[in-house]
């Protein structure tokens, strides 16, 4: 990993100098768009709309378009003079309770590793914070943009998640909200139920991208000159459940014998016009197989008088 930042925790008057790591990374297939006809880069200009002129690079600014349409252009020197206190340092303001801090503000995880020098404090600080059971709120500046953080403990490293404020959390504005919806015991307990029913502990190894690796199944078909076949079309969703405690209670049922080994989901009973095509099926396959009895006696016949005459 390569360090894309460096600073110091200050945690009251001691000061632990650290470097910041990404601590994920996406797994995505990137693709380039390309001439369709014989796969040439599309590349793109930056061309003002006013003059049509191509601009360099050096030449862009950052604007900031008012309600009237006109813009205000804000130079380097302008973003140098904002108050970012909390520059190269990250700020603990105080210590809370994680289940206090809702996953909603998460933003993005770092890992901060410690300078040579600042070893001992980093473990220090480490080991007291994971033996409270409680996570650091922290400020710290990246990319010219101030952020609320948090500190915690994965696998002895302290991780640095960046965090949205407040006002960047929606509020959940949808109808149903004020509706009076009516929910019976018995549903709720069979719900509850289904839920005991699917409880495990977590593991994300069993989980992953299957189509990040279909799409590069793919790629690798196209590349070994091989036909690409298309997988076959996944079964359309049904509506939403018109008994509710029928579908909860077949979904308990399901999950148990998904749990004990045995197939989750009962075979569905085949529809009129399936169990007439079926029959139709089975029908010709027995016209075939009488067909094919019938064929072997009259060549057999003729061999026996055959037989006979040479007697």
């Amino acid at each position: 990993m390569r360090s894309i930042w460096k600073g110091a925790i200050s945690f009251g008057l001691v000061t632990i100098p650290v470097k910041l790591y990404s601590a994920t990374e996406q797994k995505d297939v990137s693709f380039h768009q390309v001439h369709r006809e014989d796969g040439g880069r599309i590349r793109y200009k930056r061309v003002c709309t006013l003059d049509g002129e191509e601009i360099a690079y050096a030449d862009i600014a950052k604007g900031y378009e008012l309600a009237t349409g006109e813009m205000v252009v804000l130079t380097d020197e302008d973003f140098e003079g904002l108050p970012l206190s909390t520059s190269r340092r990250i700020d603990v303001l105080q210590f809370a309770p994680a289940e206090q801090i809702d996953p909603i503000y998460f933003a993005k995880s770092y890992y901060l590793e410690p300078d040579a020098q600042g070893a001992k404090p980093y473990v220090l600080l480490r080991d007291a914070l994971e033996s409270s059971g409680q996570v650091a709120v922290v400020k710290v500046a990246l990319r010219q943009r101030e952020s609320l953080a948090t500190l915690r403990v994965r696998d002895g490293v302290f991780v640095l998640e960046t965090m949205l404020w407040p006002d960047e959390i929606r509020k959940p504005d949808f109808e149903f909200l004020d509706e009076d919806i009516d929910v019976r015991t018995q549903e709720l307990k069979m719900a509850e139920s289904l839920i005991s029913t699917m409880e495990a502990d977590f593991d994300p190894a069993e989980y992953h991208d299957t189509y990040r690796e279909a799409l590069q199944e793919v790629i690798e078909a196209k590349v070994a000159g091989k036909e690409v076949i298309t997988p076959p079309e996944a079964e359309e969703e049904g509506g939403p459940a018109v008994d509710l405690m029928a579908a909860l209670r077949a979904s308990v049922e399901a999950a148990k014998r998904e749990r004990e080994g045995a197939p989750a989901k009962p075979k569905r009973a085949a529809s009129g016009k399936a169990k007439a095509k079926d029959d139709r099926a089975k029908d010709d396959s027995a016209k075939e197989e009488k067909a094919k009895e019938e064929k072997g006696q009259e060549e057999k016949a003729p061999a026996k008088r055959k037989a006979r005459k040479s007697a």
